[in-house]
């Protein structure tokens, strides 16, 4: 019986062992599988996706607060990135980080102040992605020291943060160009007598071939490059102090 009970007790070791060692050869291979694993694309769309819903939320919400209901009507008044979500344009945005979103109903007629409303509502979208930018700036200079070198995860979360502020300052810096239909053609129409902006306002389908153009051909990728880079380092000046803090 003596020997029996230390044959089970040896039987059950032997399981355990080999219990173990496999769990561990399984736990060190996921571990090898998920370091290997290339994250810029996740992180790019992820990024994306919360910069052009900022984007577009904001544009409705102050077209909501100047008298136009369009947006709230469609359901477009969400945090909900399906709801902005232009496939082409997310694409464009996680592969080059320039991009953009399905745009937000507005109708213009509805404002007290057609021109006025409506290059306020467009400045809002722009304005939404600078302060974005100087959010996760400061999110990324609170966090460095404490994110930066403890773990695979620590690092994910400091690229997705500061992806995130590049991102925003790229979709602003897009979307001052004044080519229609970007929100900087609105801004300076608005500037013009009322019968030259209409006119002017009937050509954004054009306008949009033009800017798919120019993204596609890397055409206009130098002055792209060049305008977010500089408001990226203007603002990164606000992830500096937010580390001073820390030290």
């Amino acid at each position: 019986m003596f020997f029996q009970k230390k044959i089970g007790i040896i039987q059950q070791y032997r399981y355990v062992l080999r219990t173990t060692a496999f769990g561990g050869i399984a736990i060190n291979t996921l571990k090898t599988f998920f370091s290997g694993l290339d994250y810029s694309i996740p992180i790019n769309v992820i990024a994306a996706l919360l910069c052009i819903t900022l984007h577009e939320l904001c544009h409705g919400l102050v077209a909501y607060k100047l008298g136009d209901n369009t947006a709230k009507d469609a359901g477009r008044l969400t945090l909900n990135p399906i709801k902005h979500i232009d496939i082409i344009g997310l694409v464009m945005m996680a592969i080059f980080k320039f991009g953009w979103a399905k745009p937000v109903p507005i109708n213009m007629n509805n404002f007290k102040n057609p021109k006025t409303g409506m290059a306020i509502t467009a400045l809002a979208g722009p304005v939404s992605n600078v302060i974005l930018a100087v959010i996760m700036f400061l999110i990324y200079g609170f966090i460095y020291k404490f994110f930066y070198n403890s773990s695979e995860a620590g690092t994910l979360i400091l690229q997705l943060v500061y992806t995130t502020a590049y991102i925003s300052c790229a979709l602003a810096v897009l979307n001052i160009i004044p080519i229609p239909p970007l929100d900087g053609s609105k801004i300076l129409f608005a500037l013009l007598p009322s019968d030259i902006y209409y006119k002017l306002m009937r050509y954004e389908q054009y306008g949009f071939i033009l800017l798919i153009l120019l993204i596609s051909t890397n055409a206009a990728s130098p002055f792209l490059s060049t305008a977010t880079q500089g408001l990226f380092n203007f603002l990164s000046v606000t992830a500096k102090w937010a580390f001073s803090l820390t030290v």
